[in-house]
């Protein structure tokens, strides 16, 4: 008896028919969107506005002596919208692998010919589609509100971190993942995962007032270079290797390793939920 094996046109056509399907369906829900928009304003806002408290006018040039520009108010706009790429990314992986297991056409997806990795693919790029999208005119409706200029700076380079951190990102999604088959929870995950990712990523403050061990362990994640690069392009803070291209090479090497790493846990997580409680138990 013969199997059919899809080819790779099939399997790219699973993946964009994926994204798209997912694409089309939070369209109609116009005021999730606007929220995702609105938060990462909001959660940039109260370390502003405590700043401008403390500090009053002072405010720039004390933020400036400590971290290198006098515009915290873009700094903390640039951290925040780099941190919903980041969160929302874990939030589509996981929400996905959990609902498909509530749902029980998780187990569906096993009997189909095309391999689970593209259909993982799909919702990746659904989910980087949007958090992109979401992060950027979070960014641009924040600078308005709060009356910065939001194109200065180097904003052709700082694309390139975007670009070059969302593939490393999503590798490290797939170990999230891996982790959401194997106890079949999400929610509780992802809160206590977004604490420790907005602290290790230096979302508001440089990872320089970090202790020796936790820099280390921050230089470890990718998105803490993603953030940095970004913001060293628009507003000159400083990379960590002086020059962007060696910041970005360092990018590219996570852009390489975190997608490989993360398919291995996972397809072994998975072969091992598989064998030993089923996917779609809960």
């Amino acid at each position: 008896m013969s199997t059919h094996t899809p080819t790779l046109r099939t399997n790219l056509f699973v993946t964009l028919a994926s994204a798209r399907m997912r694409l089309l369906t939070i369209t109609r829900y116009p005021g999730q969107l606007l929220l995702e928009i609105i938060i990462p304003i909001v959660f940039a806002a109260m370390p502003i506005l405590l700043g401008r408290a403390t500090a009053g006018a002072d405010a720039g040039a004390v933020f400036e002596g400590n971290t290198g520009t006098s515009n915290y108010v873009a700094y903390m706009l640039i951290g925040s919208s780099v941190f919903t790429i980041v969160s929302l990314a874990f939030w589509h992986i996981a929400y996905w692998l959990r609902w498909e297991q509530e749902t029980g056409t998780l187990e569906a997806l096993y009997l189909s010919p095309t391999n689970r990795i593209w259909v993982v693919a799909g919702t990746a790029l659904y989910s980087c589609t949007r958090s992109v999208a979401t992060a950027v005119l979070a960014y641009l409706l924040g600078s308005a509100i709060l009356g910065v200029n939001p194109i200065t700076g180097q904003v052709g380079i700082a694309l390139l971190f975007i670009l070059f951190g969302v593939v490393p990102l999503y590798g490290l999604t797939l170990l999230f993942g891996a982790l959401v088959l194997k106890v079949k929870e999400s929610n509780a995950l992802i809160n206590v995962m977004q604490w420790g990712v907005t602290f290790l990523m230096g979302v508001f403050f440089p990872i320089a007032f970090f202790p020796w061990f936790l820099r280390i362990l921050a230089l470890l994640f990718p998105p803490t270079w993603m953030t940095n690069g970004v913001r060293s392009s628009l507003l000159g803070v400083g990379y960590f290797f002086q020059e962007w291209y060696f910041d970005l090479a360092v990018l590219w090497g996570f852009m390489l390793i975190a997608p490989l790493i993360g398919y291995w846990v996972f397809k072994h997580t998975e072969t091992s939920v598989r064998r030993n409680e089923g996917v779609g138990q809960f």
